[in-house]
């Protein structure tokens, strides 16, 4: 294999001293975590950044006249500055704190779509969405009476894009689709359908929950109207989380919560909502995470998505030639397009099996249907074994995987 962008740019052994939780054993053997997709471990400056909060400046934010209070409100909207760079909104105020992917789509689906949506109008997702990105949906499309229509996917775990694209009409309302798919790793083409979308006059959210800290995000070359990620999937604390929207977008909306912050004015007879991003900001946040959340995106800025992404590509391909190899395995989700998620089942073996059996030996990986069960039944299957990498995986991790999953085959052949 050639030397990679990220081989001679990155100390990888350097990175994995940035996080303590991979310094251990498990059940006799070294860790090796391969379940980032579902959330990835911590750097010390973002666990020291939380330590720093609590012990050093905790406080409410906003409204308070000391110094505490006023040191927080800082460390707490830097974290929007950061945020609306990490993603190149045009105006700070279009980043929203949210406790994540899930809770940004419900924010949107609520505050958008039962506002705006009526009988007869159209919500177009993907097969290829987590159960965040369908339910939401269902919700609104019941509510409202327009109708949830999905983007057929292929064998090989890729959209059918030109049923997709034929599905777009000038009923669809709203285009809701992920980056990256949890479950298989494909790549969609979304650049494609925002285009196809605007043509029909659609409003746009895109799930980055999986592409936020492996591609460069730049919103407004995009053009979508909102764009909805985790921090937990970036080397953040769990609990928190951004909806990027536009202005005008954000403005048109209903809160999704009433309480304190989202207010202007407020009397028994009527209330005045704040501007945003306040607005869709209700109660006490989760001020030391958000504030966390900052080092996360500095930290992933500093490596460099384009060195992340490429070294990621190296572990996926190794995994793939090596598990391909195996008689008995089978891969679901084959696209040439594809990040960080290998997705696979072993004739004779449960996927729940083959994860206790791995973990036996130190190796974690996702088994089940990872929250994408209209997925799974679309491929008669019940769920799969998911291997995911991050920037501080190893070739050497990946081999020890591979071997794993040899010796459970040859084992099944006795």
């Amino acid at each position: 294999m050639q030397n990679s962008v990220a081989e001679m740019t990155l100390d990888i052994e350097k990175i994995r001293k940035d996080f303590p939780i991979l310094h251990q054993e498990v059940n006799g053997f070294p860790l090796v975590y391969l379940d980032n997709a579902a959330t990835t471990q911590k750097p010390k400056a973002v666990i020291d950044a939380l330590e720093n909060y609590y012990s050093g400046y905790n406080s409410n934010i906003h409204r308070g006249a000391h110094y505490l209070a006023n040191k927080a409100t800082l460390a707490y909207e830097d974290t929007r500055k950061t945020i609306a760079k990490f993603i190149n909104t045009a105006e700070i105020e279009e980043v929203i704190f949210t406790k994540g992917t899930t809770d940004g789509i419900n924010i949107v689906a609520q505050g958008y779509g039962r506002k705006f949506l009526k009988a007869g109008d159209e919500i177009l997702i993907s097969g290829l969405e987590h159960h965040s990105n369908i339910v939401p949906w269902q919700m609104a499309a019941e509510i409202t009476g327009a109708k949830l229509k999905v983007i057929p996917v292929l064998e090989n775990g890729t959209w059918d894009v030109q049923a997709g694209i034929n599905l777009l009409n000038e009923n669809t309302k709203i285009l809701a689709v992920n980056h990256v798919s949890n479950a298989l790793g494909t790549v969609n083409p979304i650049e494609l359908f925002i285009k196809k979308a605007r043509e029909v006059g659609a409003k746009i959210l895109i799930d980055g929950a999986q592409s936020a800290a492996h591609f460069n995000i730049d919103v407004q070359a995009m053009d979508c109207d909102f764009f909805v990620f985790s921090g937990h999937k970036m080397f953040g604390p769990t609990g928190c989380g951004i909806l990027y929207g536009k202005r005008a977008m954000l403005e048109a909306m209903d809160p999704y919560q009433g309480g304190g912050e989202m207010i202007k004015e407020v009397s028994f007879e009527k209330t005045t909502y704040n501007e945003i991003p306040f607005k869709f900001e209700a109660g006490t946040p989760n001020i030391a995470d958000i504030i966390a959340l900052k080092v996360a995106a500095d930290y992933i800025t500093e490596i460099g998505r384009e060195n992340i992404a490429a070294h990621e590509n190296i572990l996926l391909e190794r995994a793939t030639e090596g598990l391909s190899k195996i008689e008995g395995l089978r891969i679901i989700g084959t696209s040439k397009q594809k990040i960080g998620v290998v997705s696979f089942l072993l004739d004779g073996y449960h996927p729940f099996d083959v994860g206790m059996l791995l973990d036996a030996t130190g190796i974690a990986v996702r088994t089940g249907h990872h929250c994408a069960q209209p997925l799974m039944n679309s491929f008669g299957i019940e769920g799969t074994v998911r291997a995911s990498f991050a920037v501080y995986n190893t070739i050497e991790e990946v081999d020890k995987l591979v071997k794993a999953v040899e010796r459970l085959a040859a084992r099944k052949r006795k």
